[in-house]
């Protein structure tokens, strides 16, 4: 039976870094598929240099413009 009840923050939060987990895998597996010569600590460092470009979230996550930090009224 499908689970009817909204999931709690913390299932919410779990189930983010599952997806986030996933998509490094399936990243780590495309670079197998790609580069097939490449060796696994030279695809640890292209997933770790993706996680500091992330194409799309250059200034973070978030919408809009970025400002300083913290913010000065």
């Amino acid at each position: 039976m499908a689970r009817t009840d909204p999931l709690t923050p913390t299932e919410r939060l779990h189930a983010a870094f599952e997806l986030y987990e996933l998509g490094e895998d399936l990243l780590r597996q495309r670079y197998r598929r790609e580069h097939p010569d490449m060796t696994e600590e030279a695809i640890e460092a292209s997933v770790r240099a993706w996680r500091l470009r992330r194409p799309g979230a250059e200034h973070g996550d978030a919408e809009g413009e970025p400002i300083a930090w913290p913010r000065s009224r």
